[in-house]
């Protein structure tokens, strides 16, 4: 099975001095809070909520079937399957190709898909998992990008009792590569605080996965 492309680095450094490499033991954890100027995430924010085909699907939790907390559209160059979801994808518009060669410039990584995510207010959320699905490697790279409403993105280590929290606010960027999906799992969690809405945009490097690699 091939994994993603491995990068030496992370963030360049033309235009991108305010990145934080986050002290996490076994991951590789980098943060960019202000990665898209303002009036460019704005701008973003609008397109992306008005002319994306959003949907809420199904899924399967816990031995249930019930329907994901939030809306979600898959972008790209293959199928993804995770919690018993086969998402097919929408062909890359030229906004979200444009935006793709921009984190993919930014971050030293290459990327073939992306999931988008909207949080229509504090009680749409995302649970405690990790990104491991073979299809992504062993050691994947994904790039989130904020917009919208700030909300608390937390990691918990699977093995130590250790937490992590960050503030996502509109524009910024993180970076999750390394071991951080074998060793620590990532949430979104419900907030009962008015809420905005907020999207979520996580580019990925897929590989199809046959079952006999």
């Amino acid at each position: 099975m091939m994994d993603s492309p491995q990068q030496q680095s992370f963030f360049t450094d033309v235009g991108f001095d305010c990145h934080q490499a986050v002290a996490m033991p076994q991951a590789t954890v980098q943060w960019q809070p202000s990665w898209l100027p303002t009036a460019d995430a704005d701008s973003l924010l609008t397109q992306l909520h008005q002319h994306t085909p959003w949907q809420q699907l199904p899924i399967s939790m816990f031995g249930r079937t019930v329907m994901q907390p939030r809306l979600l559209a898959w972008y790209g160059d293959h199928s993804y399957t995770y919690s018993g979801l086969t998402l097919q994808p929408l062909p890359w518009t030229p906004l979200l190709r444009d935006l793709k060669a921009r984190v993919e410039a930014a971050t030293h990584s290459r990327f073939n898909t992306v999931l988008l995510n909207l949080y229509r207010d504090g009680s749409d959320y995302m649970g405690w998992h990790k990104d491991d699905e073979p299809e992504l490697g062993s050691h994947p790279t994904i790039a989130s990008i904020s917009l919208g409403a700030s909300r608390r993105f937390l990691f918990r280590h699977t093995q130590r009792k250790e937490k992590r929290e960050f503030l996502l606010d509109h524009g910024s960027l993180l970076l999750m590569a390394g071991e951080t999906q074998t060793h620590w799992q990532h949430a979104l969690p419900k907030t009962q605080k008015p809420m905005g809405e907020r999207i979520n945009l996580t580019f990925r490097w897929l590989t199809p996965f046959t079952g006999s690699e």
